[in-house]
C-alpha cells in the first residue's frame, strides 16, 4: 500500500482534502510576507493592509469552509435524516472552531511581526498561546464527538472525528511548514 495524502473514500474516489492545501499556503505566505511590511508603513497604509488582510482571510475562510463541507458531505455519506441532524450540530462546532482559528491566526501574525527580533518573552507567549489554542481545540472535539455520538451514532461520530482530524492535520502541516523555524 502506498502512502498518499489523498486517501480514497469508501467508494474508491479520491479524497478531496488536498484542495485545501493550496489555499493554506497562499494565506500563510500572505501573512508572513505582509506582516513585516505592516510595521514599516505609514498609519493609513497600515490600515489599508490590515483591511486587505482581513478581507483576504475572510475570502479564504469561505473557500475553505465550502471545501470542508464538500469533503464532509462526500465522506460522511449521510442519509437525508442523518444529515438533517448532523449539519446543525456541525455548524455550531464550526462557529466555535472559527473563534479558535482566529486566536491561532493572531499568534501566527504575532510570530511573523516579531520574527526578526523575537525575544524570550514573546517566544514564550506565542508558544504557550498556541498550545492553549490546541488544547481547547481538542476539548472542543471531545465535546462534539459526544454530541455527534448522541445525535447520530458513535460510529458516525468516529467517522466525523477521523475526517476532521485528517483535514486539521493537513491544514496544520501546511501552516507549520510555511513558518520559518525560530532562530
Amino acid at each position: 500500500m502506498s502512502h498518499r495524502r489523498s486517501l480514497p473514500d469508501q467508494k474508491g474516489r479520491a479524497n478531496p482534502v488536498n484542495k485545501i492545501a493550496g489555499s493554506i499556503i497562499s494565506f500563510m505566505l500572505f501573512v508572513i510576507a505582509g506582516a513585516p511590511a505592516l510595521g514599516q508603513t505609514a498609519p493609513t497604509s497600515q490600515e489599508n493592509r490590515e483591511a486587505n488582510l482581513t478581507a483576504y482571510v475572510g475570502m479564504l475562510r469561505e473557500d475553505l469552509k465550502k471545501d470542508k463541507v464538500s469533503i464532509l458531505t462526500q465522506l460522511m455519506a449521510l442519509g437525508p435524516e442523518q444529515a438533517a441532524k448532523f449539519w446543525p450540530v456541525y455548524n455550531e462546532y464550526d462557529k466555535l472552531l472559527t473563534k479558535l482559528a482566529d486566536e491561532r491566526i493572531a499568534f501566527i501574525r504575532m510570530y511573523a511581526d516579531n520574527y526578526s527580533a523575537l525575544n524570550q518573552e514573546t517566544a514564550t507567549e506565542i508558544a504557550v498561546g498556541m498550545m492553549d489554542v490546541q488544547a481547547r481545540r481538542i476539548d472542543l472535539q471531545k465535546q462534539y464527538f459526544q454530541r455527534f455520538s448522541q445525535t447520530l451514532s458513535p460510529k458516525d461520530a468516529a467517522r466525523w472525528l477521523q475526517i476532521e482530524a485528517q483535514i486539521e492535520k493537513l491544514v496544520d502541516l501546511q501552516i507549520l511548514s510555511s513558518l520559518p523555524i525560530v532562530e
